[in-house]
């Protein structure tokens, strides 16, 4: 149940490109929450999503901007300041992609030139997101910044490849932007490390049904869903969480702390078990 803990905020929502996205989700909660925001994707991502009937059904705008660009960025800012009649109070960075996963390149065989593509869209755009807005001086006191990442940015996960070391730099970037956004505004910068999540960008990982199974047998609370993750975003742009910032939150059922889970060692044991009859 809604309860307008974003009334009068107004954000910007970087990602959302259909229904499975979690900025998509996101944007609803807010929308349900009271706040104004305006929806951005880069050109060629708005071709290929549907985000325009996530417009109307929010009563947001869309403004196109491709976040590797620092003058298509200070437009975003300029117009979303504009549209919304004032200084940005909450922004969501749901940026991710590899060329070097999408083309089937492991990680011991990388294109150079498809990994800094990767590394510019997924990682550093978080920190041209917060130059330029530091650029204009377009975020309002106390506003809450957020990025989303996955638990790849410590662990190694087999086929998640460079999107991994992208991951990281953007943990690194929340710490060491939101350190000089605090002081400057009391702005705060957090990451949230989510669950394996079936959205269209997740899925197209190789092995992501193992991935999902996994984390989800070994969570006590089992993964967190899209929807899930939009209501934890909310509570990190609203004014309960206002001293939270240079942190990596981990939104994933327990998995990040969970060595071994009683479902996950059934499992295993019923596998040794299988393989013990077969020798016989």
């Amino acid at each position: 149940m809604a309860n307008n803990i974003l009334k009068g905020k107004r954000g910007i929502i970087f990602g959302a490109l259909d229904s499975k996205s979690i900025a998509w989700k996101v944007a609803e909660h807010a929308h349900a929450e009271g706040a104004k925001f305006v929806l951005t994707n880069a050109p060629i991502a708005l071709r290929m999503g549907t985000i325009n009937v996530l417009a109307e059904k929010t009563n947001s705008v869309v403004i196109p901007a491709d976040a590797t660009n620092m003058e298509d960025l200070t437009a975003l800012y300029k117009g979303a300041m504009k549209e919304l009649g004032g200084k940005i109070d909450f922004v969501l960075h749901s940026i991710g992609m590899s060329v070097n996963v999408r083309k089937g390149k492991a990680y011991y065989e990388q294109n150079y030139d498809w990994t800094i593509k990767g590394y510019d869209v997924s990682a550093l755009s978080f920190h041209k997101t917060m130059q330029a807005a530091w650029d204009l001086d377009a975020l309002n006191e106390w506003g809450s910044v957020l990025g989303l990442s996955y638990i790849a940015a410590q662990r190694v996960f087999h086929t998640y490849n460079d999107m991994a070391d992208n991951k990281a730099v953007l943990e690194s970037i929340a710490r060491s932007f939101g350190y000089h956004y605090g002081l400057r505004r009391n702005v705060r910068v957090n990451t949230i490390s989510q669950s394996p999540t079936d959205t269209t960008a997740g899925s197209g990982v190789s092995g992501f049904d193992g991935f999902y199974r996994f984390a989800n047998d070994l969570s006590p609370l089992g993964n967190a869903s899209a929807d899930d993750c939009a209501d934890y975003c909310i509570s990190l742009f609203s004014d309960y969480t206002k001293k939270v910032t240079m942190q990596n939150l981990f939104h994933d059922g327990g998995f990040s702390f969970t060595g071994m889970s009683e479902t996950a060692m059934d499992s295993y044991l019923k596998i040794m078990e299988d393989e013990r009859k077969d020798k016989k």
